[in-house]
């Protein structure tokens, strides 16, 4: 069910490779008629297959190295596959390597550089060929172009792959031969061998064996004091008969010159020109630098020169203001004549360069005394106050007598701190508070507010209560306040009708030493609430019982037949009363004035008229919402007091109209009508 065959690459299209049918015992005459087809992954169909004779040949030849990359053994699987019976063979194909690739290396040409100081041994490594093809056909061997100083030798690694080294056989020496150009060849194995080369240049690098040398071993300059920086003092040079980095030559202050100067002087690294680079010193009119040429080779060679430089004098220094000592803050209650500060006034110039004369602004509370030679004094010459000034920026002027003259100025900050000479104040001599009765108990009334202008502990103010009474009470049973926000709270409810209006005092008190302190009086107005109902005084009735009243049994219109008085605790509109009559045993017998509280007849008492009546009277206030009061009245016709009252009904209810004796009148008064209106009926039928 499986044939191998082996192909070499490259092999031209249409070259046998065997047949097919014989190899897998095949009738050929049935292959076209059993529909064989030839199956592969690979994208090219690389065989043919004669449906005849059967016969296999090369359809596309094949490039090994494009088709397997770097693999050792390289395949390709068909399955033939026959219908009628259904039958499958696998074809392996096995392409051999032919020795169609040279050896070729990654780049044209390859550099390496050698010190000329190297011993003869030393080793380099050298670039690897690749060959595409395998086995034998692939890289086996190296040879280097003949030289004197180099010679090659194979080395192997761990993994047994072998690389060349370039190995130095004789010392190079530059000023002999600066480079060396050799050939490397890659020789491959096959029949015939193919190979490839590339050049490798060695360059011999030069050893720093020759020192800088300047021009001259002293270079003398002179610049005016003031020069600014940048300008060029002198220029030096030194030459170095070495090249490459060997012979670039940098110059730079000898460690020896003093810190002072090198900060003073700058000199370039490559050109040699030295130029100021900061103010220059008066006090040394001629200055010593030492400069030092040194190349760039490994171990670098150096040579120094001495620069001398001449300074000449102008007036460039200004005064020098230096604080020796500074007190701030200061209190604001400091005496005049206090010393804040003792100051160092100094100019570098000599003669009439280095005079000074000093000074501060007028408008300031100071003064600037003389102490000292080149010493003053800074002393208070008025009143401080913290809260109108709380600090000072005081700019001292400092002028010397050259020509021009050069003026330095300094500004001191100075601080006043507080002192406790402020008490609390408040917005106003006394406040007013307005606050309905029956408030909630810890009921936010008001808050006083006292401001301080101290700072710190001395500005910080706390409240409190100052002892009174009010209405015979101590005023801590009525109030509380805060501390730290001059809150005031409500301890209890109040009442209007106890208590109207009172006053007490707040006192703001600053945290100081001493403290200080101020009272403010606050009047609180209690406001009245509609909390009381309407009380009424008469007609009087004791347990919720009826007021009775006899009025005469034949009273005229208008009679007055009570008056109802009644009194409410509340203010204002609450207070307000007035009367209504909500019920009456009889609607067309009384009336009540609304404002009066008078009861009175609504006409002249008849006959026919019930003894006893009852009315419902209700007095409102006119709060909101208002309250009212209920009283019933038992009216009485008669005469005379009788011994006994007789009985009213206390629910205030109006008497049923239907009762027993009214429904057997009314029924006897209809059967009447009922016969009365029969008999005409009759009457008249009878009659026509």
């Amino acid at each position: 069910g499986q044939v191998v065959y082996s192909i070499a690459e490259e092999t031209e299209r249409g070259a046998p490779v065997g047949n097919i049918a014989k190899d897998l015992g095949l009738e050929a005459a049935t292959l076209a008629a059993r529909k064989f087809r030839m199956l592969s992954g690979s994208s090219k169909q690389y065989f043919n297959i004669n449906a005849s004779t059967g016969a296999l040949s090369v359809n596309e030849p094949i490039d090994r190295e494009q088709l397997c990359e770097l693999k050792s053994a390289c395949l390709l699987n068909y399955e033939l596959v026959l219908e009628n019976p259904l039958e499958l063979y696998r074809m392996e194909f096995k392409v051999l390597d032919v020795n169609d690739n040279s050896p070729t290396f990654p780049l044209g040409e390859y550099h390496i550089n050698m010190p000329e100081f190297l011993s003869p041994g030393a080793r380099f490594a050298l670039p690897n060929a690749q060959d595409l093809d395998e086995g034998t056909n692939s890289v086996q061997n190296y040879t280097l172009s003949p030289d004197e100083h180099f010679h090659l030798e194979m080395q192997t690694r761990g993994d047994g792959s072998k690389y060349p080294e370039l190995v130095l056989k004789k010392a190079l020496d530059r000023e002999q031969q600066a480079s060396h150009r050799l050939v490397l060849t890659a020789k491959d194995g096959g029949d015939p061998p193919k190979s490839g080369e590339v050049s490798v240049i060695v360059t011999v690098l030069d050893t720093n064996d020759n020192a800088p040398e300047f021009e001259h071993s002293v270079y003398r300059a002179s610049v005016l004091e003031n020069s600014p920086s940048g300008t060029l003092v002198v220029q030096v040079h030194a030459t170095d008969l070495d090249e490459g980095p060997n012979g670039e030559i940098r110059y730079l202050f000898s460690n020896t010159t003093s810190a002072d100067l090198q900060r003073m002087f700058l000199v370039h690294p490559r050109t040699g020109e030295v130029t100021v680079n900061g103010v220059l010193a008066v006090q040394r009119p001629l200055l010593e630098l030492l400069i030092e040429a040194r190349d760039n080779g490994a171990f670098g060679m150096s040579s120094t020169a001495k620069l001398l430089v001449e300074i000449t004098d102008v007036n460039n220094h200004g005064p020098e203001i230096t604080v020796t000592s500074l007190s701030s803050p200061i209190p604001e209650d400091a005496v005049s004549g206090t010393v804040i500060a003792l100051l160092s006034i100094l100019d570098k110039d000599p003669g009439e360069n280095g005079k000074i004369t000093c000074q501060i602004p007028d408008n300031l509370p100071f003064q600037l005394k003389p102490s000292l030679e080149n010493y003053y004094s800074l002393v208070t010459s008025g009143l401080l106050d913290r809260e109108l000034v709380s600090d000072y920026n005081i700019t001292i002027t400092a002028t010397d007598l050259g020509s021009p003259p050069i003026t330095t100025q300094k500004t001191l900050w100075v601080q006043i701190s507080d002192v406790n000479d402020n008490p609390p104040v408040f917005s106003a001599d006394s406040f007013d508070v307005f606050v309905e009765e029956n408030n909630p108990l810890g009921a936010f009334l008001y808050q006083v507010s006292a401001s301080d202008p101290d700072t710190g502990e001395n500005g910080r103010v706390s409240y409190t209560l100052r002892n009174s009474t009010v209405a015979g009470s101590p005023l801590a049973n009525l109030l509380s306040v805060s501390v730290a926000n001059g809150s005031i709270y409500a301890k209890r409810a109040f009442d209007f009708e106890q208590l109207k209006s009172f006053s007490f005092q707040v006192e703001a008190k600053d945290n100081g030493s001493p403290a200080l302190s101020a009272a403010i009086t606050v009047n609180v107005y209690i406001s009245d609430q509609n909390d009381n109902a309407p009380a009424i005084l008469y007609p009087s009735s004791q347990n919720g019982s009826v007021a009775v009243e006899v009025v005469p049994r034949l009273a005229d219109e208008d009679y007055l037949v009570t008056k109802v008085v009644a009194d409410d605790e509340d203010n204002a509109q609450n207070a307000w009363l007035s009367y209504h009559l909500t019920y009456s045993s009889d609607s067309t017998l009384f009336h009540l004035s609304p404002h009066t509280g008078e009861l009175r007849t609504t006409r002249s008492m008849r006959s026919t008229d019930f003894l006893k009546h009852k009315v419902v009277v209700v007095v409102q206030d006119h709060g909101d919402p208002p309250l009212s009061s209920t009283l019933t009245v038992g009216i009485l016709l008669a005469d005379t007091l009788p011994q006994v009252l007789p009985d009213f009904d206390d629910s205030g209810q109006p008497p049923p109209l239907l009762n027993a004796t009214n429904i057997y009148l009314i029924a006897s008064l209809a059967c009447v009508s009922f016969v009365f209106a029969a008999f005409l009926l009759f009457f008249a039928a009878v009659r026509l």
